[in-house]
């Protein structure tokens, strides 16, 4: 099997699982709207695969008032797009038992970037998906923290938990249409990518070989995606998902049934 949509928007694809999830798009036969602040990562990507595979734009997902002119931009040049996957996130730590060494502006860009902007792109690529006959997508990077969160990396964990139950309820709300919106969350473990590197998290050394290998990452949860799951936990998330996130989530769906016969 492969991927059912034919144009992808890879949002934070300038390493990683954005970057590695964008290679799979092309080798696929499909077509790339590649998006990062990185130029040079972008143009190395433009030249691997083809400009008629990949269309590269640079765009920082941090400057949200810019987002619905990006969005704007994009389905100028692409009407055809029909699925997007949301990647972009960094991950920082923070020790409030030592307040002093918490900085709140960076814990403020993390929030940002891996929450608050996740919903300015999502309101405004809604319509543009709404238009399209077949069925679309949005794809979600989130993360097992979302489900058990690291003392260390509360914040993120925090922004991931928050993304979590907005997509829980947003899957429910676009059920209703118009359009034909699938919403899809995927949950890595740790992966071995530069999220974890030193330059971005001094604690934390050889940080490229904590967790999951990228390749083995990518394969399990790209092979789920195809086969169209909505909900895609991989290596020791699997497992939390089948001890309790399952039955937390039918207290969710109850709560929505109820909802709904109250007219809600």
């Amino acid at each position: 099997m492969t991927l059912k949509y034919n144009k992808v928007l890879v949002i934070g694809a300038t390493s990683g699982i954005g970057l590695a999830y964008a290679e799979k798009v092309v080798a696929e036969g499909k077509r790339a709207i590649i998006v990062g602040r990185r130029k040079e990562n972008l143009d190395a990507f433009v030249e691997k695969h083809g400009s008629d595979n990949a269309y590269p734009i640079v765009f920082d997902v941090t400057k949200l008032d810019q987002i619905p002119k990006f969005v704007d931009d994009v389905v100028s040049k692409h009407p055809d797009l029909d699925s997007v996957i949301i990647n972009s996130g960094i991950q920082r730590g923070f020790n409030f038992a030592k307040p002093e060494t918490v900085d709140l502006s960076t814990l403020e860009r993390e929030f940002t970037t891996n929450y608050i902007s996740y919903i300015h792109l999502t309101k405004a690529l809604i319509p543009v998906l709404q238009k399209q006959e077949k069925e679309t997508a949005l794809i979600y990077t989130s993360s097992g923290l979302a489900l058990v969160p690291l003392v260390t990396r509360l914040n993120y964990s925090a922004t991931k938990a928050a993304l979590h139950h907005f997509i829980l309820a947003l899957r429910e709300q676009l059920k209703e249409g118009p359009g034909n919106i699938k919403v899809v969350e995927i949950f890595p473990p740790a992966v071995q990518t530069e999220l974890h590197d030193e330059k971005h998290q001094p604690d934390i050394k050889n940080g490229r070989q904590m967790g999951m290998p990228l390749d083995e990452f990518t394969e399990k949860s790209w092979a789920k995606l195809v086969q169209g799951e909505e909900q895609i936990p991989v290596g020791f998330v699997e497992q939390i998902f089948e001890k309790f996130e399952k039955s937390r989530q039918e207290s969710f769906h109850m709560m929505v049934k109820m909802a709904k016969e109250r007219g809600n």
